[in-house]
Parts: structure tokens; sequence; C-alpha cells
């Protein structure tokens, strides 16, 4: 059992491994844990949205353990990876060799790598709409740098549903889910009853 608790002591790292390219964004910040988080959510956004069967257990565990290497290699963004090479396989490895449930995740990570099937290709696509919310997010805050990234983030896009959904992005300000009714007593007394 003591394999089992090391892998979740290991899972838990995620949450203090920053996501590096935040800091060539010059503004945000996201732990690799966080990100996982919504884009597992993402993910099922999108499998409701597309025709024909997915495997939504495994499409979840595919998001959720996609980033897991991070927590042994850190999170490499495009300028790092220019200068330093990640041995993700030599993790992968020692993952698969130190528990039965490190073997089972690794093979999520493999599926996610290999963009065959659907799942797969739904997870890539949720990887890039989560970074794609974070970005219209430092967008609407300002950094004019930011949309800039978003069309970058677009193009890596594969499915007619995800490219629908980044569109919506494009066209929905990050804080429109709670300011929707400017009348709502709460938004214009400050939550006060008078």
């Amino acid at each position: 059992m003591d394999d089992l608790v090391n892998l979740l002591n290991e899972v838990g790292m995620l949450a203090n491994t920053p996501r590096s390219g935040f800091a060539f964004l010059g503004t945000g910040k996201q732990s690799v844990a966080e990100h996982s988080y919504r884009m597992a959510l993402v993910a099922l956004a999108l499998a409701r949205l597309i025709e024909g069967p997915v495997n939504i257990e495994r499409l979840l565990l595919i998001c959720l353990t996609h980033d897991l290497p991070e927590a042994r290699t850190g999170d490499m963004n495009y300028v790092n990876k220019k200068y330093v090479k990640v041995d993700e396989a030599k993790a992968l490895n020692e993952l698969r060799s130190e528990s039965s449930l490190g073997k089972e995740f690794a093979g999520y990570i493999d599926e996610y790598n290999s963009k065959k099937s659907i799942e797969s290709m739904i997870a890539k696509d949720a990887d890039q709409l989560e970074l794609l919310l974070c970005l219209k997010e430092e967008s609407d805050k300002g950094n004019p740098r930011a949309m800039e990234w978003f069309e970058n983030g677009v193009k890596r896009l594969v499915t007619d549903v995800a490219n629908s959904m980044a569109e919506e992005i494009r066209a929905t300000l990050s804080d429109a889910w709670w300011i929707r009714d400017k009348e709502d007593p709460h938004w214009v007394h400050g939550g006060n009853d008078q």
C-alpha cells in the first residue's frame, strides 16, 4: 500500500507545480492541478456535444492524468523545450514500475499522447480550450498579448465542436457568468437589502 500512498503524494505535487507559460505571458498563474481539473470538466462538456459514443470514464481519467509526469519533470513551456529535453518516457517507465495504479495512469497518458482514440482527441482539445479560457480571462483583464496566444491555441484544435467552443470563448466576457443581471439587488447594492 505504500506504493499507492507515494503515488497519491506525487499527484499532490501537481498543486504546487506552476504552469510555466504564464511567466512569458506576463500575467496570470495556475498550477498544473488547477489546469487538469478544469480541463476534465471542459472535456465532459465537449463529450456531451460530440455525436457518437464517448467513454466518459476513460476520457476523464485521461484528462486527470495527462500531466502527471510534470510532478517529476516540471511544466516545460515552448521556450524551455527549445533548450531542455524532457525525458517523459523515463518518467512514465518509472511510474509504470512503481505500482499497478501507476501502470494504469501511464496507460492513460500514453493514450492521450497517441491522439488516436476519440477520447484522446477530445482530451487534447479540452487541454487547449482550458488554456483559451485562461487567455481570454487575461485579455479581459487587460493583457494585450493574450489574444495573440489565443489565436495560436485555436490552430491546435481538432474537432469542430472545440472550434465552435473557442469562438464562443472569444465572444464571451470571462466574468459574464456572474454579472448577467445587473438589476439584481445583490449586484446593485453590494448584497445589502436596503
